[in-house]
């Protein structure tokens, strides 16, 4: 693509002009938002990889670039999500870093959703700056900010009753929806039951006192506001962090990005109440998983983790799923067969930048993913087809000792030394098959010859076995057993076994893997590529079923 149509070269070079123009000397900030409510799923992995990419085409180009990670850990535990104990809806209303770790590891609720993320960038090469909102509202950081707002509530709930979604009924958990006549964009945790089912009653302007009932029958107040655990309105939270940390570029999923949504709002309330400007921005499609494209909800549980894609994904080709597509385009991350097909188009990627011949689009985001700006991520050095890696992981069940027996006789040119040659693409071939093939697809390899159906064989089966248990040592490699099966149709037919393929051989092929793919295996007429299933069964297992006695 050309350079205008680079969304990431375009964004940074606009982040570098706007951050000067309104925040002159000071490093621009790139800024993420997270809540750890439930697990981090891959559609928040969109909300930091997008700001990451911007801010390190900044820090490519030699200019430093600030990329926040606003944990809204200071949030209310909205329910209690799947994988954590029922008894855990006693929380919630609770701040999530008020609600004990499910299990008992961690500091808080929060810490224990933190951490497998933090693990994920970590391998993904994403570098943020941590701020936890807990932190910032409990040390009295945004006192000011909070007093402001309180002094200026009805300013504030004007914007947003022009830009309210008419509903039939309240939604209790819209923190923006005012419960009481007179609107108030702080709500109060109680100071008795350390729920947030509060409703302000009152507020001094003059002395900054304020007055909360809630639902567990306390009254507080008057009390001097700095003083009461709470936070600002998220729609009111949110401009007012773009003043205070002077962010430059934040992006947001489409669903607050559209006309009359949470950046509309904000537009109107950074200027207005707290004097700063909207970044740049712009909207992100959702991230769906394994043929979905339903947004992912962590709060509700299910949603596939950047950890479990890392699993099975090597980390450059992780990022290159979010740096390839533009932000309005969606993304999804497959679990199922097609992995194998994203593998092949990365490695096919690969082939043309390491040839030169990539276009400078494909290029920019093979670079933009297997490096960052502090130099390369970690991959495989011996980056064998990852089909190929997942048969072998597959038919060995993961012993070790076949696995190398048959990654050596696949790189008989040049063997391998060790396994760690072919890892992590190893290690993610043999996940993906133990967690996600289905057991029906799993390759069973025969323990005993099938005496019937050799018995029946046809006396032109008889001659291309014996063809192929006669010829395959003269060749034992993934080259060889690929010419001398797609071969032995052609010999049987009188030609040459370099015959160029015609519609009959094809057929005849066809015919010939399905025959041995029943003499081999259990139940099956299709299986692993079988060039790689007869390397990792070895000569000997082959010529007991094919040939035994």
């Amino acid at each position: 693509m050309a350079a205008a149509d680079d969304w990431v070269a375009r964004t940074a070079a606009q982040v570098q002009t706007e951050g000067e123009r309104r925040y002159p000397g000071e490093v621009p900030t790139c800024a993420s938002g997270i809540s750890p409510s439930g697990p981090v799923h891959l559609g928040n992995l969109r909300e930091l990889m997008t700001p990451h990419l911007i801010a390190d085409e900044v820090r490519r180009n030699g200019a430093p670039c600030r990329h926040i990670l606003s944990w809204d850990d200071y949030d209310r535990l909205r329910r209690v999500p799947a994988g954590v104990p029922d008894s855990f809806n006693e929380y919630v209303g609770r701040p999530l870093t008020g609600v004990p770790d499910p299990c008992g590891e961690h500091e808080n609720y929060a810490e224990h959703f933190k951490d497998p993320l933090r693990e994920a960038l970590d391998l993904l090469g994403i570098q943020v700056t941590e701020i936890s909102q807990t932190e910032m509202y409990t040390s009295g950081a945004y006192t000011d900010q909070i007093v402001l707002a309180m002094r200026r509530r009805a300013d504030i709930g004007a914007v947003l009753a022009r830009y309210r979604t008419r509903r039939a009924e309240p939604d209790a958990d819209d923190e923006d929806d005012p419960k009481a006549a007179v609107y108030y964009p702080f709500r109060p945790y109680c100071a008795t039951c350390g729920r947030d089912d509060t409703i302000v009653t009152a507020f001094d302007d003059d002395t900054t006192e304020i007055t909360y009932i809630c639902g567990c029958g306390a009254v507080v107040g008057p009390v001097p506001i700095a003083e009461v655990a709470g936070k600002l309105a998220w729609k009111v939270d949110w401009p007012m962090r773009w003043a205070y940390e002077h962010v430059t570029f934040e992006p947001a999923g489409n669903d607050h990005a559209s006309p009359g949504s949470s950046f509309t709002v904000g537009e109107e309330l950074v200027k207005k109440i707290f004097g700063g400007e909207i970044p740049v921005h712009f909207g992100y499609a959702f991230v769906g998983s394994s043929g979905g494209s339903s947004k992912m909800s962590g709060s509700r549980g299910g949603a596939p983790t950047p950890l479990d894609a890392l699993e099975i994904f090597e980390p450059a080709l992780l990022r290159w799923l979010y740096d390839r597509r533009r932000p309005e385009k969606s993304i999804t991350i497959a679990f199922n067969a097609e992995v194998i097909r994203t593998y092949d188009e990365w490695d096919a990627l690969s082939q043309r930048v390491a040839e030169g011949t990539a276009e400078q689009g494909d290029y920019a985001n093979y670079v933009r993913a297997s490096s960052t700006s502090d130099g390369p991520l970690p991959g495989t050095p011996r980056p064998l087809r990852f089909s190929t890696l997942a048969s072998v992981a597959d038919i060995t069940a993961g012993d070790q000792t076949q696995m190398l027996r048959i990654v050596r006789d696949l790189t008989a040119d040049d063997p391998v030394d060790s396994l760690d040659e072919v890892r992590p693409r190893l290690d993610c071939a043999q996940a993906w098959v133990t967690k996600y093939v289905p057991p029906a697809d799993r390759t069973r390899v025969r323990e005993a010859p099938d005496t019937t159906r050799l018995a029946a064989l046809t006396e032109s089966e008889r001659d291309a076995i014996k063809l192929l248990v006669n010829g395959m040592g003269d060749d034992w490699s993934l080259a060889g057993l690929t010419t001398l099966l797609y071969g032995i149709p052609k010999l049987q037919a009188g030609l040459p076994i370099t015959a160029k393929p015609t519609r009959e051989l094809s057929k005849a092929q066809r015919t010939w893997f399905i025959l041995l793919y029943e003499l081999l295996l259990v139940g099956q007429d299709t299986g692993p590529r079988l060039p790689t299933l007869l390397l990792a069964l070895g000569q000997d297992k082959v010529r007991s079923l094919l040939a035994p006695g």
